[in-house]
């Protein structure tokens, strides 16, 4: 049992012992892929910037926070919450305030990635970085505010199923429904009509005329990218939808929530592994990686032997 926010009692589902390790053991691999895959995205893209072609760095740096954070401070308050059987206030409304932002910061960031990569194909110098820095600062900023609201409010409660702290409704559907169309028109929805207008204006202009320079720039990743973000948070868009259509306000299934929440995990997880399939960035990881070796020492004249003829 647990108490919510406004002092509901609320009854937690008890996980068979198979099916609690084997989550314990998904989310653990998924934080560890997670934590080291992108620190050593960010070691190469900080140390090794000279190395291979990257035009729009400040999308690829906040894409790259959003996943680490969410490996480090939420892929393992779920790992913590399936040990100990919960989260406790204030850490609960942190992560659910947390989550929310590095997913609306994970979306901002690829739609501008598209939006540059899309501009930059006719002239790599007319998008500003100014603005490409402010809308990527704006997507951070405004995953927080929405975040905060449900916190604000005391629509947080720990749910077992999603293995966090989650947003519910008890009483006003009415509340859900302007909460759930706001956030999700302006924090998904209008990212992600960006991120299909500008792949399919990408797409096309690429069949019209083939730009070399673009295959060797690390933004010719972004397809992967944004099909990856589409495949792994495709569960969470449609709990939330369900959840938006049921007028009892009772969430979507035990098994969809779960799901939901491993898949945007994995996200997280997959996006470093995204990066290595770039040849030039691969081969820069790897030079990093191989260089620290202690170099060999030079040779060092110690004597001179003197032959007479």
């Amino acid at each position: 049992m647990s108490e919510g926010l406004n002092g509901t009692v609320f009854t937690e589902r008890s996980w068979p012992e198979a099916q609690k390790w084997l989550l314990v053991a998904v989310l653990g691999l998924e934080m560890v892929m997670g934590v080291v895959g992108n620190c050593l995205v960010l070691l190469v893209k900080v140390m090794c910037r000279g190395q291979f072609c990257c035009r729009y760095w400040f999308p690829f740096i906040s894409l790259t926070l959003s996943d680490f954070g969410c490996s480090l401070l939420i892929i393992s308050g779920s790992l913590l919450a399936m040990l100990t059987g919960g989260q406790r206030s204030p850490w609960c409304e942190v992560v659910s305030l947390l989550k929310f932002a590095f997913i609306t910061s994970s979306i901002g960031s690829i739609a501008i990635l598209c939006v540059q990569r899309l501009i930059g194909m006719v002239s790599t110098k007319s998008a500003p970085f100014v603005f490409m820095m402010t809308a990527c600062l704006a997507s951070w900023v405004t995953g927080v505010v929405f975040g905060s609201v449900p916190v604000v409010y005391a629509w947080i409660k720990y749910d077992p199923a999603e293995m966090l702290c989650a947003v519910f409704w008890e009483s006003s559907y009415s509340d859900m429904l302007v909460y759930i169309l706001c956030a999700f028109s302006i924090c998904i929805f209008l990212p992600f009509l960006l991120i299909v207008f500008c792949t399919l204006l990408s797409a096309s202009s690429c069949r019209s005329s083939c730009n070399s320079d673009d295959d060797a720039d690390l933004s010719a990743i972004t397809p992967l990218l944004v099909a990856s973000y589409t495949l792994c948070y495709t569960p969470f868009v449609v709990s939330e939808l369900i959840l938006l259509g049921r007028l009892d306000l009772s969430p979507a299934p035990d098994w969809l929530r779960t799901l939901s929440s491993v898949m945007s995990y994995l996200d997280c997880s997959l996006n470093p592994l995204i990066y290595c399939s770039h040849q030039d960035f691969r081969e820069a990881g790897l030079a990093l990686l191989w260089t620290n070796r202690k170099a060999p020492s030079e040779p060092v004249l110690t004597a001179i032997t003197k032959h007479d003829l």
